[in-house]
């Protein structure tokens, strides 16, 4: 089961997350603030209010992505 154990938001709409185990990779969120349910996220205050919840990330308003999500697009980090 993919879980997230924290986030950091990172410039450019960047999420840089930490998966159970330790892993930690970068996720890109620019190709998802289009949709409608994200495009709140498209102001950088707004985005920065990101948090882990229920093992993945969320916003305030009920916005969340799935942590299958955030882990089969995101990049290793070196």
């Amino acid at each position: 089961m993919i879980v997230v154990n924290a986030v950091e938001t990172i410039a450019d709409f960047g999420l840089l997350l930490t998966f159970n185990g330790g892993e930690r990779r970068c996720f890109d969120m620019r190709p998802y603030l289009h949709y409608p349910v994200f495009r709140r996220l498209e102001n950088p205050g707004f985005f920065g209010l990101a948090h882990v919840d229920y093992g993945t990330v969320t916003w305030p308003g009920d916005i969340d992505i799935a942590p299958e999500t955030l882990y089969e697009y995101s990049v290793p980090m070196a």
